[in-house]
């Protein structure tokens, strides 16, 4: 069962690094630009979290609940900007993303950053877990290519800490999967719109 972990309500006025500031100031530069090109590619709905307040988040989760080891995963990762923020923390960072060109700003921004992240483009969902959707309509259901933990040669419960942005209505989704093949005690992050990042760790009671 996933437990919630409780965010203090002033989260969002902990300290930025300032180089990480300045990474993330550049990240929205280019996130404006590629949006102001929505008739160039195929990815016009793509919608970037408050890194600030997903770094200012991560860093209290890594203070206050220690993950059981350094692997972190992001589902869906854009950009790879959180990608990229985990492993300036020093987590060893990974990172699925579907859409063709969203990885290709992803493999950039690790170009940019510069950051060690294992990028995969394919499916982010362990083999199976669509079983799991109360609703085949869902975007993360149905993705094309292929699976990254067969060819990682990991399993979902590797990593100590996972981190999605999920499409509205599919966060409950996300929870399940989650909770399905994730490892005891691994902690589950997610940005869910302005304002608000709900955390939970994963227990067998």
């Amino acid at each position: 069962m996933l437990t919630p972990i409780e965010l203090p309500s002033h989260i969002n006025t902990r300290p930025v690094d300032s180089a990480i500031a300045k990474r993330l100031r550049q990240m929205h530069q280019r996130i404006e630009a590629f949006q102001d090109c929505w008739n160039q590619h195929h990815a016009a709905q793509f919608v970037a979290a408050d890194y600030e307040l997903v770094y200012q988040t991560l860093t209290w989760l890594l203070e206050k609940h220690r993950p059981i080891n350094r692997g972190f995963l992001e589902w869906g990762c854009g950009f790879a900007t959180v990608a990229c923020l985990a492993d300036s923390l020093g987590l060893a960072s990974y990172g699925v993303e579907s859409h063709p060109d969203l990885i290709v700003q992803a493999r950039q921004t690790l170009s940019d950053w510069p950051a060690t992240v294992e990028l995969f483009h394919g499916d982010f969902l362990p083999p199976g877990a669509e079983d799991l959707a109360f609703d085949l309509t869902l975007p993360s259901v149905g993705h094309s290519g292929e699976n990254p933990y067969e060819i990682w040669g990991v399993d979902l419960e590797d990593f100590g800490l996972v981190y999605s942005y999920p499409w509205p209505g599919e966060d409950q989704f996300h929870e399940d999967v989650f909770d399905r093949y994730a490892a005891n005690e691994a902690m589950l992050l997610m940005f869910i719109g302005p304002n608000e990042m709900r955390a939970w760790r994963k227990s067998s009671r």
